[in-house]
């Protein structure tokens, strides 16, 4: 494989994973916030990272620049290496949202990498294919290869991961009018923890409960059925177990149902808190609500809107 430009910065967004109940298996992307990435072309075989920052106001990430310890490092060298590329690349990271927020970050990173290496070589791999390469990256923070990140972060939208070996993704329509209100406790849940918390088994009445509201809630998107979106989006198999983990899960959910939202559930292992709406006004009015309920219980958060349907990865500069 040839790069034939020699720059380029990508932006890749934060995502919700599991969606209440699709553990593992669904995701979608946020319009904001999200990671940038810029890759250059080097004569010289490899990867390095040159620098790694984050935005004013986030807490200090310490970040690994070994490419090998590292979420967008590590895809970007399986991408190379897959695809036999006859160059090597300097890349440097620009973080827009904690590690540990639930939202998706270390796929956000690995993510806006590869879109921005796709851009550079002559013949661009589908985005499909760059989801593999993803899951190589998400290996390295997780200890596991999983897509429910990474697929929405590279696809955009909803992205159902039906299963893996080989990788079958499929993106899911949204509704126009489908909103997502996400507030991030300012807290950290470690993604092992979260996982470690969960039951190695369930049982058969728990399996099929949470079966038949995953094929609810991808029919309830496909037909815009508000109202089947709305009783589907309940977690039988995590939100249980992992709430006991997230400050003021129980008040934010209740706020948010109370003001008017289709679903409330955990994004990813937390300890963001996601609530889905059928407008921005209720969008903006359900997030004033969780806000307040966090804060009367114990801590401060910060608030995102977005619209489902908006949320994708894009080339920022290109040359």
């Amino acid at each position: 494989m040839k790069a034939v430009r020699t720059e380029a910065t990508a932006f890749a967004p934060a995502t919700v994973a599991n969606v209440a109940c699709g553990f593992d298996v669904l995701g979608f992307a946020l319009e904001s916030p999200g990671d940038e990435v810029t890759v250059r072309v080097t004569e010289e075989r490899g990867v390095r990272i040159t620098a790694i920052s984050s935005d004013e106001g986030l807490p200090d990430l310490n970040l690994p620049t070994n490419p090998l310890e590292n979420t967008a490092g590590g895809a970007v060298m399986a991408y190379l290496e897959g695809e036999h590329a006859d160059f090597g690349v300097e890349m440097s990271i620009r973080k827009r949202m904690p590690a540990g927020s639930g939202m998706g970050s270390s796929a956000a990173s690995a993510a806006a990498a590869l879109v921005a290496l796709n851009a550079l070589v002559e013949t661009p791999l589908t985005p499909e294919a760059l989801v593999d390469y993803g899951m190589k990256g998400e290996a390295i923070a997780s200890g596991s290869e999983h897509a429910d990140n990474v697929a929405p972060a590279i696809m955009g939208g909803i992205v159902l991961i039906r299963g893996y070996q080989p990788t079958d993704v499929v993106r899911i329509p949204a509704p126009e009018n489908l909103y997502c209100t996400v507030i991030r406790p300012h807290c950290e849940v470690s993604t092992k923890e979260a996982r470690g918390i969960l039951p190695k088994e369930i049982p058969m009445k728990t399996a099929i409960t949470q079966w038949g509201n995953l094929a609810g809630l991808i029919a309830g998107l496909m037909k815009s059925d508000e109202g089947l979106i709305s009783r589907s989006l309940r977690d039988v198999v995590a939100e249980p177990y992992r709430a006991s983990l997230i400050p003021g899960f129980h008040a934010m959910k209740q706020a948010a149902l109370d003001a008017g939202a289709l679903g409330c559930s955990i994004s990813g292992s937390g300890p963001s808190v996601f609530a889905l709406s059928s407008s921005r006004t209720k969008a903006e009015a359900i997030g004033k609500a969780m806000h307040q309920a966090l804060t009367e219980a114990c801590t401060e958060g910060t608030l995102y809107i977005s619209r489902l349907s908006d949320g994708a990865p894009r080339i920022v500069s290109l040359r």
